[in-house]
């Protein structure tokens, strides 16, 4: 049977955006001067807008310059959260990051998709959660309905599709573990200034 999409019929009108018009045009004016065009950090300024906006934010969050997200009222950062320069929090579901979560740069965690066996091609959302300490690297994606365990990581310019296990590792398209997460002990951490 041949495929028959009709963008025609596409609509977003049964799509709970969760804000009324007014607050989601007053987000996207101080999110573009702010978060998008600023080129300075001023994270505990950007951390109490969010909060202003309906986010759930925690202590000692990191907002770094071009972060760009969708909807501040379906977003949770724990405490010491990092957001990377670029990242996109397309959160048209909820997004929820625990605690010593890092989001590096122009990574992007999309919690749409569309279903393409649909001939109104419709919209699907699905929460998206990364777990206490884990690290999505620069330029990964996670999609929809996707849960990051605690402490894995999801290397740079990887794809995650499907939950990845705490403490593991995972790299490539799509994501595949490669192995563990192993922290080394503080007395082993080489000093900064030795690096030099």
């Amino acid at each position: 049977m041949k495929p028959s999409v009709d963008l025609s019929i596409y609509s977003t009108h049964d799509f709970d955006r969760g804000a009324g018009r007014v607050k989601e045009a007053l987000w996207l004016l101080v999110s573009l001067g702010l978060f998008r065009l600023c080129p300075f950090k001023f994270s505990p300024l950007k951390a109490a807008v969010l909060r202003w906006f309906g986010a759930r934010v925690g202590r000692g969050v990191i907002i770094k310059p071009g972060v760009k997200i969708t909807f501040p009222w379906k977003l949770q950062l724990g405490y010491h959260v990092w957001l990377g320069e670029e990242s996109w929090l397309l959160n048209l579901a909820p997004i929820i990051i625990a605690d010593n979560v890092c989001i590096s740069q122009r990574a992007f965690l999309c919690t749409g998709n569309h279903d393409y066996s649909s001939p109104r091609f419709g919209l699907m959302t699905k929460p998206i959660r990364i777990q206490p300490g884990a690290w999505i690297g620069a330029a990964a994606f996670v999609g929809p309905g996707v849960t990051v365990g605690t402490h894995a990581v999801l290397a740079a310019g990887s794809v995650a599709t499907k939950d990845l296990e705490p403490g593991g590792v995972y790299q490539g398209n799509p994501a595949a573990k490669k192995g563990e997460r192993r922290t080394k002990k503080e007395e082993e951490m080489v000093p900064t200034e030795k690096l030099n």
